[in-house]
């Protein structure tokens, strides 16, 4: 019998006006900075850019940790600013961290735009396979690779529009961390170890309200 519940699988494509909506769960951002980053002054004195923030599971989650969280998607979810992250003209070094989990078609072209914005780094959460193609090679990795690869140990299901705890997935994720001026150093491949259950809450499936934003 079909699991009704599975998730985004890797096999999957969007067309190319899709607006990718497959919100992250909380507990798997909180992985992020719990195991993967390494932020010397207190990251609650850090700003952050969430600029493909859906309905708002990312950035709320982020907004345990960073001092100021701005959020904004190209697409209307009523939560965040409505802006085309690769068009609309952030300035240069403009906040310390880009931590977002971009469309997949469009996640190249967000790392790019992101290395532009941030003082300190940039973080994406991509299926595994983004690290593939010898396009994304000759046009990112090969002059500007990760410093680090953190692979989710656990399966992160998303499901298209919503956040379903219940979900299961076939698809392997992870987190790639740029730290700005540590260009020359070797990409460290590590693993996220099992943390789903330290790091979900029960209030993480409740629906985000746009009174929580937090604007530009």
């Amino acid at each position: 019998m079909q699991n009704k519940t599975h998730a985004v699988m890797a096999q999957r494509s969007e067309p190319r006006d899709s607006p990718d909506d497959f919100p992250t769960p909380p507990w798997a951002t909180r992985a992020l900075v719990e195991y993967v980053l390494e932020i010397g002054e207190p990251i609650s004195s850090k700003t952050c850019l969430e600029p493909a923030c859906g309905a708002g599971y990312m950035a709320r989650a982020l907004n345990e940790y960073f001092n100021e969280v701005s959020c904004s998607d190209a697409f209307d979810y009523g939560y965040g600013d409505r802006r085309d992250f690769l068009t609309f003209p952030f300035e240069p070094r403009s906040f310390d961290w880009v931590i977002t989990n971009p469309p997949f078609r469009l996640s190249e072209k967000f790392v790019i735009r992101a290395l532009e914005i941030a003082r300190e780094g940039v973080a994406v959460l991509a299926r595994t396979v983004f690290i593939e193609s010898i396009g994304r090679y000759r046009n990112l990795f090969e002059h500007t690779p990760p410093t680090k690869l953190a692979q989710f140990t656990e399966r992160v299901p998303m499901v298209r529009g919503r956040l379903d705890r219940r979900a299961t997935t076939a698809t392997g994720y992870a987190w790639l961390v740029w730290t700005k001026g540590r260009e020359d150093v070797v990409p460290q491949l590590m693993w996220i170890p099992p943390c789903r259950r330290e790091l979900e809450r029960g209030s993480d499936y409740q629906p985000t309200t746009s009174s929580e934003r937090v604007l530009l």
